[in-house]
């Protein structure tokens, strides 16, 4: 059996991604296993859930660009890391640092990219833009990062409804939900080798059934989404 991939997370918040990773990949004889934690802030609370998991975490605030891709590269090498995943991260990765892991680095935004991404659209504005253009779909994507805020290469999404009478917390509250079952499943995918960035920076899979049932939203869901995720 091949050792598990090496995931490295970066996180701001509250880190409930984090801990959908940490419960996904907790045993023995899973294709990755959470090796590092990376905040940008002391008071982020995905620093407590790397604790009770005994994670090892490091804080690394915003500095001058190339401070921030000594310190991450530094750290992402201490802990051998093989994937960085961005998991509510509000920092933009040094370019030096892209450059560095390329195929290697992914985030999850609480949006159907490229609509309602980039610099300022993170958190609650995502959602209350959304609610705002009145769309009927939003969801969630992961996708490979480059230089810029939201724009590399489209892994994966599924579609989450906006209902006539969402506000910002239940909109925001379905879509995390469905970011918990989405996240790790391309973490799973890509420790795999069922996913993977090509020398054109085009997005590759193995999995016929991932790439046509992407947005599917059938009630039976291939990551086991809740119905309620399928009612519109």
């Amino acid at each position: 059996m091949n050792d598990p991939v090496r995931v490295v997370v970066l996180a701001s918040g509250g880190g409930s991604n984090f801990q959908s990773l940490l419960d996904r990949f907790r045993e023995p004889s899973a294709p990755a296993r959470v090796v590092g934690l990376v905040a940008s802030r002391e008071t982020a609370g995905a620093l407590h859930r790397a604790e009770r998991a005994g994670v090892p975490t490091a804080v690394i605030h915003a500095r001058a660009p190339e401070d921030d891709a000594s310190l991450l590269l530094e750290t992402f090498d201490q802990w051998s890391g093989d994937l960085v995943v961005l998991a509510g991260y509000m920092q933009l990765i040094p370019e030096r640092v892209v450059e560095s892991y390329v195929g290697r680095l992914i985030n999850i935004h609480p949006a159907l990219l490229p609509a309602f991404g980039g610099q300022g659209m993170y958190g609650t504005r995502v959602h209350q833009a959304v609610l705002e253009s009145g769309t009927r779909i939003t969801g969630a994507t992961v996708h490979f990062v480059d230089e810029a805020y939201d724009r590399g290469p489209i892994i994966a999404q599924w579609p989450v409804p906006v209902r006539s009478d969402d506000v910002v917390d239940t909109l925001s509250a379905r879509v995390l939900e469905t970011e918990h079952v989405l996240l790790p499943a391309v973490v799973d995918a890509l420790a795999s080798g069922r996913v993977w960035l090509d020398p054109d920076r085009r997005v590759r899979w193995t999995d016929e059934w991932f790439e046509a049932d992407r947005f599917h939203v059938g009630g039976s869901g291939r990551f086991g989404l809740p119905d309620e995720h399928d009612r519109t």
